[in-house]
């Protein structure tokens, strides 16, 4: 911005230092706050068993985030893996919770371990339609990730959080542009209420939901 503002300035100088009877010229307008361009992003589609989900990765605001999930799309990694889980939240606004898939049961095709981008940092928030990284701790995240159905605060970084556990929430590092009535048909489907361990049992889908490709939309 300030590189934008020198021509501007130089010239207001200069006819500050012509004769008098020059004509003024206007100043030259400052730029526009609101328009900004967006943060570049990345279109990806998801094809799935019950329809096609389009993300926008947000390849500028948490580019490693992004170029991980594109690495595993470009190398058909995702191609075959599945949706396994549908965590469904009884409280507040239905639907609420989120559906998660990835490379998990794929030990093959999982990618190492990438530095954690907090949504202090990048700017992306959880809210409904949110890609966000599954992992155990920060730098842990390899090709799991969730969709969210509702706005979920909860994930969000907390640095002033007394639980340290809390503080550095999950990697936000997308949105869903169409397809949340298939992301909602995915959390619809039967759960196997033996299935899982801890917390996430009777989470699990009964019968996980295929990615049959995952390809970055080409211009």
């Amino acid at each position: 911005m300030i590189r934008a503002l020198i021509p501007a300035l130089a010239l207001v100088s200069g006819l500050l230092a012509a004769p008098a009877f020059a004509q003024e010229a206007p100043a030259a307008p400052l730029p526009d706050a609101a328009e900004a361009p967006a943060p570049r992003t990345e279109l990806v589609a998801i094809e799935t068993a019950l329809g096609t989900i389009t993300i926008a990765l947000e390849v500028e605001r948490a580019p490693v985030t992004a170029a991980n999930f594109l690495r595993y799309a470009a190398g058909g990694k995702f191609d075959g893996a599945v949706f396994y889980r549908a965590m469904r939240l009884e409280w507040g606004e239905q639907p609420n919770g989120l559906i998660q898939g990835g490379s998990q049961g794929y030990p093959d095709r999982v990618l190492p371990p990438i530095a954690h981008e907090p949504t202090d940092e990048t700017g992306i928030t959880h809210k409904r339609g949110t890609i966000s990284m599954a992992m155990l701790e920060p730098g842990s995240a390899t090709g799991d990730w969730s969709i969210l159905l509702s706005d979920m605060p909860g994930l969000d970084a907390d640095p002033d959080n007394p639980d340290p556990a809390r503080r550095p929430g999950y990697a936000a590092f997308g949105h869903v542009v169409d397809g949340m009535e298939v992301v909602e048909a995915i959390w619809n489907a039967p759960l196997d209420p033996d299935a899982g361990e801890g917390w996430m049992k009777g989470q699990m889908l009964a019968d996980p939901v295929t990615m049959i490709t995952v390809r970055k939309v080409e211009d």
